[in-house]
């Protein structure tokens, strides 16, 4: 037997297939267990699941980030650009803001309100109803073209390059697959995933990355990194002056550097924050992952969970740059050497894995990058049941049973997975897949920031303010997703007098767009809360700590919860140090 295969043999389609088979049987299992713990529970027991252990939490957090995004678009941005994405990835340090800053606000509204929030449910309560709807609505419309179909189309290629499976076979059989996943497993079939899930695509990430240095170094995993380093500063964005400017640094200062325009100078950091802030703090499909609990469950408990459970996501969410985006930069750096054909980037992960593991480690690690993409869509398809069921039919359609309202959420799923199917063909036709991503992220992130912010850290933001800051942020982005798409995001040259008076909108980069952006809309919400009514008391008093409760939250951490939290911040700016 060729143990060092570049192909899948019949070992690794035998460990996949009985390895997959276990994983069913084990997510299964547990989600009897928890149907027969749940008796007479409500749909909020099925939506929301109950409180899981802290490590279990910080695991399902890794792995509703994680997706097939980043086993394609990461390693591929390795592979093509260096460290330069490293930015969305080095966000450690903004889930320390979820556990130690969110995590309290969303309590006291859990208890204000006798039930856990959605997110909408927070700026209904501290602006107005439409405010809450329509983050329901742009959430629901992002899930759809930013997660669901981004996964799906991603995974699709994932599982083409590594299985040989034609794309549209992998993309609608992992998206169907992950939606009967969903609906028949609930939360906790989720949470299960994730935990048999993240220790195998770990381990097997880092095996890649080793074996791969390990290939590129002649057996020494020191020469390899050495090597990649020295391709990355010498061969990689090469300027038209014959230049090598180097990929092997996260901040690109100099105008006459090609990587300026996708990461310019310190403006890069700024922005990939405001998408941390968004994405981190605000997001459902997040923050879901946090506010799990039991019912009449102590307050400090709950708090005390939830932020070891942020603290241990912070320390996860290092690792991806090391398993992915790394891994690309070695692929890059073997393919340099004629090591192997490496002509599309999106191939880079596939193609070490195929490449540098031995026969049957390959199926093991493929199982758990296919345990990877269904839990990363299973969090999405659930969050927007969430949403649906929790923001829309219960307070149109009072007083139905506990099974109707499940019900919703599964039908509300399945419609989600249908949209997510149809957008695949139109997001295919516009452009670059990773640069669409951050681009709809960049465009939707400075509303959320802002009014999340003001909201919950000033009780002079009125809420009319908060309403206006929301609908007016939403449509200013969408606008220019629009030109982004009629000018191949600012590329093209366009004629007319209205392209030449809003240059200035359309040709801005994308980054100082985003960032200008939540400027004005902060500057907007400021000004229209001079002019419009105050918060009530009852607003006020929901973003207002009692002496009791701030004694709860201290009560809910110790020295330990300091001196881990403080492990993640020096990790992160330590890479920073090193990839200056």
């Amino acid at each position: 037997m060729n143990w060092n295969s570049h192909e899948f043999i019949w070992l690794d389609w035998v460990i996949l297939i009985v390895g997959m088979a276990a994983v069913i049987w084990a997510v299964w299992r547990a989600v009897q267990k928890d149907k027969r713990m749940q008796q007479g529970a409500s749909s909020a027991d099925y939506l929301f699941g109950k409180g899981e252990p802290w490590y279990i939490i910080g695991a399902a957090i890794f792995a509703a980030n994680i997706g097939s995004e980043h086993l394609v678009g990461l390693a591929g941005t390795g592979a093509k650009s260096g460290v330069g994405m490293a930015h969305w990835e080095m966000q450690g340090w903004m889930i320390l803001l979820l556990g130690w800053l969110f995590v309290p606000f969303y309590q006291l509204l859990n208890n204000k309100m006798g039930k856990i929030i959605t997110m909408p449910d927070f700026l209904k309560y501290r602006y107005t109803q439409r405010t809450g709807s329509w983050l329901s609505i742009i959430t629901l419309i992002a899930y759809i073209l930013t997660k669901v179909s981004v996964t799906a189309y991603t995974g699709g290629i994932f599982l083409e390059f590594l299985l040989g499976l034609p794309f549209w076979y992998g993309a609608i059989g992992l998206i169907v697959l992950t939606g009967l996943f969903t609906v028949l497993s609930g939360m906790k079939g989720v949470m299960t995933l994730s935990a048999i899930q993240t220790p195998i695509l770990i381990i097997g990430s880092f095996l890649v990355l080793f074996l791969g240095l390990s290939a590129l170094g002649g057996g020494s995993i020191v020469t390899g990194w050495t090597e990649m380093m020295e391709h990355a500063r010498n061969a990689m964005n090469v300027g038209a002056d014959g230049h090598a400017y180097g990929a092997n640094h996260m901040f690109h200062w100099s105008e006459a550097d090609p990587m300026y325009q996708e990461y310019p100078g310190f403006w890069v950091f700024i922005g990939a924050s405001i998408i941390g802030f968004w994405y981190w703090c605000t997001d459902q499909h997040i923050v879901q992952r946090v506010l799990g609990q039991s019912k009449g469950e102590a307050n400090d408990v709950v708090m005390k969970r939830a932020r070891r459970g942020s603290i241990a996501a912070g320390y996860f969410k290092i690792l991806p740059v090391f398993m992915f985006l790394i891994p690309g930069m070695v692929a890059a750096a073997l393919a340099a050497k004629g090591e192997f054909d490496m002509s599309n980037t999106d191939a880079a992960f596939a193609v070490m894995v195929k490449d540098v593991l031995p026969a049957g480690v390959k199926g093991i690690v493929t199982i758990g990058f296919i345990c990877a993409l269904v839990a990363s869509l299973a969090a999405f398809f659930n969050s927007c049941a969430t949403l649906f069921t929790e923001d829309f039919y219960k307070p149109m359609c009072k007083g139905k049973s506990e099974a109707t309202y499940v019900l919703v959420g599964r039908i509300a799923t399945v419609v989600v997975v249908i949209l997510g199917m149809a957008w695949i063909p139109i997001m295919m036709s516009l452009g670059s897949l990773y640069d669409y991503l951050q681009g709809i992220q960049s465009l939707l992130a400075p509303a959320m920031v802002a009014v999340f912010a003001l909201g919950i850290f000033s009780k002079r933001i009125t809420p009319k303010a908060g309403e206006v800051g929301m609908i007016v942020g939403f449509i200013i982005g969408m606008v220019r997703l629009l030109t982004n798409i009629f000018t191949n995001t600012g590329k093209d040259v366009m004629n007319g007098w209205y392209w030449e008076y809003t240059s200035w909108f359309w040709q801005t980069n994308w980054l100082i767009f985003e960032i200008w952006l939540l400027v004005f809309l902060l500057v907007l919400m400021a000004v229209v809360s001079c002019f419009t009514p105050k918060p009530t008391a009852e607003q006020i008093e929901a973003i207002t700590f009692t002496g009791s409760y701030k004694k709860l939250i201290r009560e809910s951490w110790n020295k330990w919860d300091v001196i881990a939290s403080l492990g993640v911040v020096i990790l992160c700016a330590l890479f920073y140090i090193y990839f200056w």
